[in-house]
């Protein structure tokens, strides 16, 4: 797909910001990946695995991957932990999917979204398809996270992610295809304007929550981005002033792409839900044990939390695990209830429980603008509970897994195991550790061998 490209007429592009993108992307492929950046892929690969084992059987994840083998075809690249292939395209879409489905993928702060549930698809599925080394699937998920979160924090208006994941796909992908620039910039052109629109989820004031499995429209952007690249390579060309538009989208006036690092200020998501949620469910779970409280006995339960939160359905009653996953109320009472293991995966028998739903119909939410200052680079919550005459009120909790305390290697280990009890053996857990312990000694052939050969779901 790359020996012969058609030119496009030059229009300067670096005049254009995507320009100016497009040109960092071609600069960076030629520095392999080094530091803590390069040590942070390596986690956020292996999170986003366990997340792909945990969702696989999911429904979303099993209609995508139906639809994307019938109408992406069969190929070489392997669907995640099915024993099936597809072609790139159809296998990072799947991929992507399973990845997403159950709300356990990574996210970024400044973007208010999650980039991994995008670009490592991406990048294992054309690494496959070109034959990319370890170092250069490295480099290409550290400049996809770049490229993708520095479009998303500049939006003006808060965009959900697959708004802007399609740029990150193009430039995971343009990584490991080597791209020309010119063709590049024409890619994110594309990408930005035919991305998911998510004109729901993104409404300043809409409700999230009842998005169904749509939710954030990832795995479609998977799909527009990789399109867009390849309609570039065609001689397609898209409008390269898409990002100069100061009404949609704000750079720093020093705005140089690849300064910033992102993947390293990633974070990880212990729960089976939307990451506003984290912090609360800490601080209740905190009070809980600390004071010895029957979760029975709890006359009310009041949550201060920033703003943004209140925008979720926060369901007392959720009829589905969409609708749980952006339910603070129902989530906190699961976790005190059932116990925290039951967001670790989230399934089916945490759903229709009265007496969870007894307990979430206690459950206040009102913002604290404290909090709202301080986000989205904080996402805070204080929680108090009346019982049996008693107030007790919460620290201010952050949530865990924020990229200024990172996981251990064995914490994520631990994360893996029990997200992925209910689908995997635990021989077939200890396989994919070794394989991930062997990729960061830069043995990337037993973790291949994982994805392309072990079935953790029956086919469709």
């Amino acid at each position: 797909m790359n020996e012969t490209k058609p030119s496009l007429p030059d229009v300067g592009a670096q005049r254009f910001l995507v320009g100016r993108i497009a040109a960092y992307i071609v600069a960076a492929r030629e520095r392999p990946a080094a530091g803590l950046a390069r040590e942070v892929v390596f986690s956020r690969i292996f999170d986003l695995l366990g997340a792909a084992a945990a969702g696989v059987g999911d429904r979303a994840a099993n209609a995508t991957r139906a639809t994307a083998l019938m109408t992406m075809g069969a190929g070489s690249v392997p669907i995640w932990f099915t024993g099936q292939s597809s072609t790139v395209i159809g296998a990072a879409w799947a991929n992507s999917a399973a990845a997403s489905a159950l709300d356990l993928d990574d996210g970024h702060r400044l973007a208010q979204g999650h980039p991994g549930a995008a670009v490592i698809p991406t990048a294992f599925a054309v690494a496959q398809e070109t034959g990319a080394t370890l170092e250069d699937l490295i480099s290409a998920i550290v400049i996809g996270y770049e490229v993708g979160v520095t479009i998303g924090a500049a939006r003006v208006t808060f965009g959900s992610t697959g708004t802007w994941s399609s740029y990150a796909v193009v430039a995971t992908a343009a990584v490991l295809r080597r791209t020309p620039g010119d063709i590049l910039a024409h890619a994110l052109a594309i990408a930005g304007e035919e991305a998911p629109n998510q004109l729901a989820a993104s409404a300043p004031k809409q409700i999230e929550g009842s998005k169904a499995d749509v939710k954030e429209g990832i795995p479609w952007s998977v799909v527009t981005g990789m399109l867009a690249l390849g309609l570039a390579e065609a001689g397609f060309t898209g409008p390269l002033n898409v990002l100069d538009n100061a009404q949609h989208y704000c750079f720093p006036d020093a705005f140089s792409p690849g300064s910033a690092q992102h993947i390293c200020k990633s974070y990880t998501k212990l729960y089976s839900c939307c990451r506003y949620l984290h912090a609360p469910i800490d601080a209740l779970l905190h009070l809980v044990n600390q004071h010895g409280i029957d979760p029975h006995s709890i006359d009310a339960i009041e949550v201060e939390i920033h703003s943004t939160a209140l925008r979720l359905a926060n369901l007392a009653r959720p009829m589905n695990l969409i609708e749980v996953q952006y339910s603070i109320p129902y989530c906190m009472a699961l976790a005190v209830i059932v116990g925290p293991q039951a967001l670790l995966p989230l399934t089916t028998e945490a759903l229709f429980r009265d007496d969870v739903a007894a307990l979430a119909e206690k459950v206040t939410l009102r913002p604290d603008p404290a909090f709202d200052s301080r986000f989205p680079a904080e996402t805070l919550a204080r929680v108090a509970v009346t019982c049996g005459g008693h107030h007790l009120v919460s620290d201010v909790t952050a949530p865990r897994g924020e990229a200024t305390t990172p996981l251990s290697w064995a914490d994520l280990e631990a994360k893996f195991m029990a997200a992925t009890r209910l689908v995997a053996t635990g021989a077939e857990q200890s396989r994919v550790i070794r394989a991930m312990n062997d990729a960061r000694a830069g043995n990337l052939s037993a973790l291949t061998d994982c994805l392309e050969g072990l079935a953790l779901v029956r086919s469709n």
